[in-house]
């Protein structure tokens, strides 16, 4: 369904929450708005961006594709009527929470964040905190030569020149150049078992594991396989969310910020 198909506002009165989507924390909030009695309150859409050939829909009204930037988004607030705005994205996708920021302050509507809490490393993990993926790259050569990469497949040009190392690369969908000249791919989407990871660790003789600091429990079965095995990981840390918006932690927090926001 396109933008044009939809209605701006709501007969029946309801509030429209605006979720931008494409996370389990999304689709999870979603549901709980489209339930009763939360939907004869409130109507819900969310927005995917459109990256992922064949996205897991959420419930509610669904659109696909970008705002045009933060006017553009600001603009799509206005034109349909939205009282609520959360910001439920990829922990890394930091150019749209910022461009979120931006509208959700220009069309003065109120803002929360959707994040899922980070992972943190125990006792026995040999983490290599860094700030960003050329970071990760430089740090690889004095790490492993067998790299399992799972930053995505948008990425990979920071490892291109890297060409001394072998990758094997999981993403959803499959990468496009530039990326690593010696690379196998491996399509999948998770959630992960650790009896897979642990395979795959050793099918593969990965000797450094690189992820990237989403926190989803889906995905965390590989540093446990890592930390078991006793190999190097590169974590990329997540960028901040904009200053001065509210954070959620998990959908139920999420509903209670409506809740009080809507009462």
């Amino acid at each position: 369904m396109t933008d044009d198909a939809r209605p701006a506002g709501d007969a029946e009165g309801r509030a429209h929450v605006l979720i931008l989507g494409g996370t389990t924390e999304a689709r999870r909030l979603a549901a709980e708005l489209t339930e009763p009695p939360v939907a004869a309150r409130v109507r819900v859409t969310t927005s995917l961006a459109g990256r992922v050939a064949a996205p897991r829909l959420p419930t509610g009204e669904v659109r696909i594709g970008g705002f045009g930037g933060p006017e553009g988004l600001a603009r799509w607030l206005r034109e349909h009527a939205v009282d609520a705005l959360i910001d439920a994205t990829h922990p890394f996708a930091g150019t749209i929470s910022f461009h979120a920021a931006q509208a959700a302050a220009t069309a003065h509507v109120p803002l929360l964040a959707l994040r899922r809490p980070g992972w943190v490393p125990g006792p026995d993990d040999r983490w290599h905190p860094v700030a960003s993926l050329d970071e990760a790259a430089a740090a690889l050569p004095a790490l492993g030569t067998r790299v399992f990469l799972t930053t995505g497949r948008m990425g990979l040009s920071h490892f291109a020149h890297l060409t001394d190392l072998w990758f094997l690369v999981r993403s959803v969908d499959a990468p496009e150049p530039p990326h690593p000249p010696r690379m196998t791919i491996l399509l999948d989407r998770g959630p992960f078992t650790l009896e897979g990871e642990r395979e795959l660790l050793r099918r593969h003789r990965i000797d450094v594991l690189v992820t990237k600091d989403s926190g989803a429990a889906a995905t965390a079965a590989k540093l446990t396989a890592a930390r078991e095995a006793g190999l190097p990981v590169v974590v990329v840390r997540r960028p901040p969310v904009p200053e001065g918006v509210p954070v959620a932690a998990d959908p139920d927090e999420a509903l209670n910020w409506l809740r009080t926001l809507l009462n």
